[in-house]
């Protein structure tokens, strides 16, 4: 088996960077051989993923936080649309955000992690492509493969993503922290959600959720039934309420505790529309795509069954 690992080096304030000669002799120790490279800048992880999926590498090892993992996959998914050749998703978690490796049950231990990706089998999981309003202006798309959203965890996305404690704090506590902040600043928006060919909603929300994965945020379980393998996103639609009163019901998302909550909709299905209403501007939301905000809505969400070879 040909094993590449994409490392981001400062993933996690530089954890695994600090400790590479261990790591690198753990993956020695349960791969054989592997080819390095390392991450300068964003995109770099899809770019760098996408050649060595073009060079023929089995598997390759996301070394990181989400970011990191979304990239990689999405340069994966890019191979394989090109190609027809599967090449493998690992994830060795490190990072601000490692919600996805939090749904997935992997250990937080590297050698451990390594070691169960060793003597794991290769799963058949969905994936999500959106598309989107860049900040220029311009149409964009890209894969995701845990949860894309909009409203208040675009803002945080960008808060967290600035903050100068990244990396010197707790995710969860980090994420908490800018999350309520955000939110005392933020501004409900006006949009239109239309799930597959259903009747269009129209709610003034602070969060839409469209959801592969269960957790996002640092360790919200946002989506409590959400399944990898069952062909559908979750959706979950937080409409505007007394801020105060959604402020303190925040906890209740660690622990998926919110479906009957009556400011919370639930919806499923494979394809997602949601657009501004009213003012584009004014209700033009940002995105949160695997906890990085690269845009705004109009944005389209459609489901890719069994696309990602994952193996965990």
């Amino acid at each position: 088996m040909k094993v590449g690992v994409v490392l981001n080096p400062i993933a996690g304030g530089g954890r695994l960077k600090r400790h590479w000669p261990e790591v690198a002799a753990s993956l020695k120790k349960h791969f054989g051989d592997f080819e390095l490279r390392e991450t300068q800048a964003e995109g770099d992880a899809e770019r760098l993923a996408l050649d060595l999926a073009a060079s023929g590498f089995d598997l390759v090892i996301a070394a990181g936080g989400d970011g990191t993992a979304s990239e990689v996959a999405d340069g994966l998914l890019q191979a394989s649309k090109e190609s027809g050749r599967t090449t493998e998703l690992g994830l060795l978690p490190c990072g601000t955000g490692i919600d996805f490796a939090r749904g997935l049950g992997l250990p937080k231990e590297v050698d451990a992690v390594l070691k169960r990706l060793a003597e794991a089998k290769a799963r058949k999981v969905d994936a999500g492509r959106i598309c989107y309003i860049d900040d220029h202006g311009a149409l964009a798309s890209r894969h995701f493969i845990n949860i894309a959203s909009l409203g208040l965890s675009g803002a945080t996305d960008r808060a967290v993503n600035a903050d100068k404690r990244k990396g010197k704090m707790s995710a969860k506590g980090l994420f908490l922290w800018r999350t309520v902040v955000e939110f005392v600043r933020y501004r409900f928006q006006d949009v239109r959600i239309t799930v597959d060919d259903g009747a269009p909603v129209e709610a003034r929300m602070a969060l839409v959720a469209v959801a592969n994965g269960k957790f996002f945020g640092g360790g919200m379980m946002i989506a409590p039934d959400a399944e990898l393998t069952d062909g559908q996103f979750d959706i979950v639609i937080l409409r505007a309420a007394g801020k105060l009163k959604l402020i303190w019901d925040i906890r209740l998302l660690y622990g998926g505790r919110h479906r009957n909550h009556p400011a919370i909709t639930i919806l499923r299905g494979r394809k997602v529309v949601v657009e501004p209403l009213g003012d584009v501007e004014k209700n033009g939301a940002m995105v949160d795509i695997d906890g990085e905000s690269p845009g705004r809505i109009p944005a389209t969400f459609e489901i890719l069954p069994g696309a990602l070879t994952l193996r965990y």
